[in-house]
C-alpha cells in the first residue's frame, strides 16, 4: 500500500486549523492540481474562487451557519463556470443554448466536484487537515451576490484547507456490501437488519463538535434527515434558473 492510498483510507474531516496561513507555494501547488484535474471534453468548465476576506468569510459562515469558517486558513469554492466558454464562443458570432442546458451544467459541475477532490488528494499528502463545505448552498441567491457570480455560473461546494489543530476519530463508514454492486444494482428486503452493526458502530463514535454526545445510529440519521429536509436547498433549481441554466424536461419531438 502506498502513502497516498494510506492518506486517502485515513481521511476525516478537519474543522478546527491551526491560525497559520498555509505558504503561498503550497496555494500556488494545489491550484496547479487543480488546473491538471480531468475535465469533461478538455472544456474546463469549472473554476475556484478563494476567498481571503475576512468580511466574506463571516457572512458566509452565516449562511452556512458554521462558525469555524471565518477561521480557515484557506477557503476555496468550487464553481459551475459556462459563462467563460461561452463568451468565448459568443466573441466569435456563435450564440446557442449549448452552455444553458443541462448537459453543459452537469458537465461542469462534475469538473467543479473532481477539481475538489483531487485538491483534497494533494493537500491531506502534504498533511494538511481539509473538510467539504456543502452548508454554503444553505442560500445559494446571497451567497451568488456575495461572490459577484455572473450568469451561467453556480457554486458547488466549499473547500477548508489548513494544518490540522485537531485529531477526529476516524468516522465509521458502513459495509461496501451495500454500496458496491456487480453489473446490476441489488436491492434487499430489509435494509434495517442489514445495517444493525453499522448502526451499532456508529453511535459509539463521538463528534469532536460535541464531545460530551454520541451521534446518531445511521438509521436515526437518514430519518431525521428525510423528516425535515431543508426547505431553502430543495429550492436551489429556482436559483440555477436565476443563473440562467435551463435544466427544464424537454419534450420528446
Amino acid at each position: 500500500m502506498n502513502d497516498t492510498i494510506k492518506k486517502q483510507l485515513d481521511h476525516r474531516s478537519i474543522r478546527e486549523f491551526k491560525n497559520e496561513p498555509l505558504p503561498k507555494e503550497t496555494v500556488d501547488l494545489l491550484i496547479e492540481v487543480a488546473r491538471r484535474t480531468a475535465t469533461s471534453s478538455a472544456l474546463q468548465a469549472s473554476s475556484i474562487i478563494i476567498i481571503t476576506d475576512p468580511h466574506l468569510k463571516q457572512k458566509i459562515s452565516e449562511i452556512s451557519k458554521q462558525e469555524y469558517i471565518s477561521r480557515i486558513p484557506l477557503f476555496l469554492i468550487f464553481i459551475v463556470d459556462q459563462y467563460r466558454n461561452n463568451q468565448i464562443a459568443v466573441e466569435q458570432g456563435v450564440i446557442t443554448e449549448a452552455a444553458s442546458g443541462m448537459d453543459g451544467f452537469f458537465r461542469s459541475f462534475t469538473d467543479a466536484v473532481l477539481m475538489a477532490q483531487n485538491v483534497v488528494t494533494a493537500a491531506e499528502s502534504m498533511n494538511l487537515g481539509t473538510l467539504y463545505i456543502g452548508s454554503i448552498l444553505n442560500d445559494t441567491t446571497t451567497l451568488s451576490k456575495l461572490l459577484n457570480l455572473p450568469p451561467l455560473t453556480f457554486p458547488v461546494l466549499g473547500l477548508a484547507i489548513g494544518i490540522p489543530n485537531q485529531s477526529p476519530a476516524l468516522k465509521p463508514r458502513m459495509s461496501m456490501e451495500l454500496r458496491t454492486f456487480e453489473n446490476q444494482y441489488v436491492r434487499y428486503e430489509n435494509y434495517l437488519t442489514k445495517i444493525e452493526d453499522y448502526d451499532e458502530h456508529l453511535q459509539t463514535y463521538y463528534d469532536l463538535r460535541d464531545t460530551n454526545r454520541r451521534v446518531d445510529s445511521f438509521s436515526t440519521m437518514v430519518f431525521k434527515r428525510m423528516q425535515n429536509p431543508n426547505l431553502r436547498r430543495s429550492e436551489i433549481l429556482n436559483v440555477v434558473a436565476t443563473q440562467g441554466f435551463d435544466l427544464k424536461v424537454k419534450p420528446k419531438e
